[in-house]
């Protein structure tokens, strides 16, 4: 993932509704016109909070029949939750050299 889509990503992720969003699509597609009865705004702004999701490939789109189906994107998911878990390796190492630091200077 490069920078700017990693930017793209956690901006999508960064609101409720579009977090909603793709927690419902992972698990199970929804059309857009499913999507906008669950919420209070417009079709048009659910429109745009899905074409957000889309743009950071969290979710995709797909025709079937008359309807717009929305499918979440696992794969982005996870790759976003990768991460997440090398920033926490990044926290812990720390923690981890603090604490070996601290052990040293223990005259116990």
């Amino acid at each position: 993932m490069d920078a700017d889509h990693v930017d793209r990503v956690f901006a999508a992720l960064a609101d409720r509704t579009r977090r909603d969003i793709v927690r419902r699509v992972l698990h199970e597609q929804e059309s857009v016109s499913a999507l906008a009865r669950r919420y209070d705004m417009t079709f048009a702004a659910v429109q745009k909070h899905v074409a957000v999701l889309e743009r950071a490939a969290l979710v995709t789109k797909h025709t079937h029949g008359r309807e717009r189906l929305v499918r979440g994107n696992v794969e982005a998911v996870r790759a976003a939750a990768r991460l997440l878990d090398a920033y926490e390796d990044v926290w812990r190492g720390r923690l981890d050299r603090m604490h070996a630091l601290l052990d040293e200077g223990d005259p116990t």
